[in-house]
């Protein structure tokens, strides 16, 4: 299986993240999504084909989708390779259909959570004290049990490790209080549109996350948005509270992960075959329903 997403250009500072690498080009940056998948805080020795392409088109849907609908703004520039600079243009690194080139932004330092259904870590949150992120909740919820109403999460933005889930009143301290309302505002906003797309394609948004970066003190939507890495999307036929819903992301790997007999503390083992498959096809599923097209072999550039 190829490495080719994996390899860096050089010549400019770059930030490798799990799955993005990010690259300063000085008035602008450049986000390249690889096919890396990580689970359990590690980066899987495997790649998923087309992953990248995916979470990139998926990007570019949602971004234009909110742009039309709530005249949100975004620092998304261009997905075509042609306007990168040269040397990213050259077919050994494969990145058509991968990159986002956005505007260069100071990147607010929270992350912004919705959630609408009771799952992950806030579920474990809830079982531990009866609240997420000081938000009170009815006594027993159990685990996918839709959420009395969409409750804004915060969390700690973590270079390494798990996000950290923080209360309103850190928030305010992180970013002021006109800031930290704004962002939780949006946040309910952008998740209440996306939930309801979302139900149309038969699809339930249980959570999500959002960053932000700020352009003349106006919030614009950065990095990647409402794709099965940053959100928790569920079957809506078969969702029933107490059950763990499939979910169209990477639990296929996850799932065969915990049943590896994988420590978690050292090197994860590679993936069969099997397990890479399924989980592109979930992947490659997701985006068909959410945009309404074929997933392509090939793309040039994303427009929706």
């Amino acid at each position: 299986m190829s490495s080719a997403t994996q390899s860096l250009v050089e010549g400019f500072p770059v930030y490798r993240g799990k799955v993005r690498d990010v690259y300063d080009l000085g008035n602008r940056v450049l986000l390249v999504a690889t096919d890396r998948i990580s689970a359990f805080d590690y980066i899987l020795p495997n790649l998923v084909p087309d992953k990248g392409r995916i979470l990139t088109g998926i990007t570019a849907f949602w971004m234009q989708y909110l742009k039309n609908q709530m005249g949100l703004e975004h620092g998304l520039i261009s997905t075509a390779l042609d306007d990168c600079p040269e040397p990213f243009r050259n077919p050994t690194f494969d990145l058509a259909g991968r990159v986002c080139l956005m505007q260069k932004l100071p990147v607010i330092q929270v992350e912004c959570v919705a959630r609408g259904y009771l799952a992950g870590s806030g579920l474990k949150e809830y079982q531990a004290t009866g609240n997420i992120c000081g938000n009170p909740l009815p006594l027993g919820l159990q685990l996918a049990d839709r959420l009395p109403q969409i409750l804004f999460t915060p969390a700690t933005k973590a270079s390494t490790g798990h996000d950290e889930n923080i209360p309103m009143d850190q928030v305010v301290k992180v970013v002021g209080e006109k800031v930290a309302n704004s962002l939780k505002a949006v946040t309910l906003s952008i998740f209440t549109q996306a939930s309801l797309f979302a139900e149309s394609k038969g699809l339930i948004l249980a959570d999500t996350k959002f960053e932000f970066g700020l352009a003349d003190n106006r919030l614009v939507l950065v990095d990647e948005v409402l794709t099965p890495d940053s959100s928790r999307f569920w079957e809506g036929s078969t969702w029933r509270p107490g059950l763990n819903p499939p979910s169209f992301d990477k639990q296929f790997v996850r799932d065969w992960l915990e049943m590896s007999g994988w420590d978690k503390n050292s090197p994860p083992p590679n993936l069969p075959e099997s397990i890479i498959t399924k989980t592109r096809n979930r992947y490659v599923e997701a985006f068909e329903r959410l945009t309404g097209q074929y997933f392509p072999n090939r793309v040039s550039s994303w427009g929706f």
